[in-house]
């Protein structure tokens, strides 16, 4: 069958994202809402992610993944929110015209007044990382070893190296310590971890499993099955060191070298991409480049927390049931622009007119920074200068932005977030 249909509302990914989305949309009056998600359950990465630390912003107690998902399917389910599983999203069109494709609809085409783009995020694979040796298995990226041990009961190996210093592959050496394996170390590219600093105390430093900052695998053995790797120390280029090779023996190496926003279908509808986070390009209400389709959660950029997830979500599932009302902005917007040591700020863009009480800005550092301060800047005025302790690529920062500080300024041109020594 191929058949059109209408909505309101057509959310595209029923993970964290999705699900805060239609929650908020819904309590935001808006009853003709559909999510639409490839997997036959709703809850996304959260499902296999059985470790506790969510929940602790957004429902103030400590949950599992899946709990914390069964809490907002709950929600969804409470709202009887329409919700199609098993349903792959293949296009989406600059007039939101979203192409979805089942087995039991076959081919349909939904004109939605408004869009929420919730597609998450996926592994950087190995191919991106160009380290010779042949094609052996036991090589798996960190999210895909997590499912085989918490959904299937499969373990990838016995003897592992993890290369990339992300929170999934930092929980995975945990994982697989208490599953009887033996994590020889986790090797970093980087001068830091990409982590988030509880995860290296609670799943390395608690066990005992070394991380070894500045050192990359350079080549991996084996014909059959891994039987080792060589790593190796870099220079400030990212370049290994001669003679600082060494060998170690492993039959398994899990990559956890970053995370890709799933933004194919996004390019489809001509969003414009940032570089920096490969994500949407949004305002303070996450609207896109495309007038009436908005970006929220990793697919937009990716988060250290799910509780921060939910609540962006939150934001752009209310304001794409405003769009759809109705509701226009201004023209005018003023450029968030990032100063010394910030890498990116979300969002790029505030229109004044449409900023609530406060307006969140969240924001990564291109290095770490200790003793440093975060300052705002009103069209290079000082406005606000915060001290940090320390400041992390891993760990995203927030600003707030109170509205009086728009009221108080009618031809504000740019806001600046900088990292200042002093």
């Amino acid at each position: 069958m191929d058949a059109t249909t209408k909505r309101d509302l057509v959310i595209i990914g029923g993970g964290p994202a999705g699900l805060a989305a239609a929650v908020a949309a819904y309590d935001e009056g808006c009853r003709d809402i559909l999510i639409l998600e490839r997997d036959s359950v709703l809850g996304g990465i959260l499902n296999q992610c059985i470790h506790n630390g969510f929940g602790l912003h957004a429902f103030k107690e400590e949950l599992t993944g899946p709990e914390y998902a069964a809490r907002y399917v709950a929600m969804v389910a409470a709202r009887s929110i329409d919700v199609k599983l098993d349903t792959m999203v293949i296009d989406v069109s600059r007039d939101r015209v979203v192409t979805t494709i089942n087995e039991r609809d076959g081919l349909v085409r939904i004109e939605a007044k408004a869009v929420v783009l919730a597609m998450g995020c996926r592994e950087r694979p190995r191919g991106a990382l160009n380290i010779p040796g042949s094609r052996p298995a036991g090589i798996f990226s960190a999210g895909t070893a997590q499912r085989f041990v918490n959904i299937e009961g499969y373990m990838p190996g016995r003897t592992v190296v993890i290369l990339g210093s992300g929170d999934i592959g930092l929980i995975m050496a945990r994982r697989l310590t208490l599953e009887g394996a033996k994590v020889e170390m986790v090797c970093e590219i980087m001068p830091y971890s990409g982590g988030l600093k509880r995860n290296i105390v609670q799943c390395l430093d608690d066990y005992g499993i070394p991380l070894l900052l500045s050192h990359t695998v350079t080549r991996i053995h084996g014909k059959e099955r891994v039987e080792g790797v060589t790593i190796a120390a870099v220079d400030a280029n990212r370049a290994p060191i001669p003679g600082t090779e060494r060998h170690v023996a492993c039959d398994t190496l899990l990559l956890s070298v970053g995370l890709i926003p799933e933004n194919e279908l996004s390019r489809k509808a001509g969003v414009a991409i940032n570089p920096k986070t490969q994500g949407a390009i949004v305002d303070e209400s996450l609207e896109t480049s495309v007038p009436g389709v908005f970006a929220a959660g990793n697919v937009l950029h990716v988060h250290d927390l799910v509780d921060h997830v939910s609540s962006e979500a939150a934001i752009a599932g209310a304001n794409a049931v405003r769009y759809a009302r109705g509701l226009k902005k201004d023209a005018a917007a003023i450029a968030v622009t990032t100063g010394f040591g910030v890498r990116y700020t979300v969002p790029s863009t505030v229109h004044p007119s449409a900023v609530g009480p406060i307006t969140t800005i969240r924001f990564r550092t291109d290095n770490v920074y200790r003793d440093a301060f975060v300052t705002i800047l009103l069209d290079g005025e000082r406005v606000q200068h915060m001290k940090k302790r320390i400041l992390t690529p891993g760990e995203m920062e927030e600003v707030i932005l109170p509205a009086k500080w728009f009221a108080a300024r009618p031809g504000l041109q740019t806001i600046t977030v900088a990292v200042e020594r002093e």
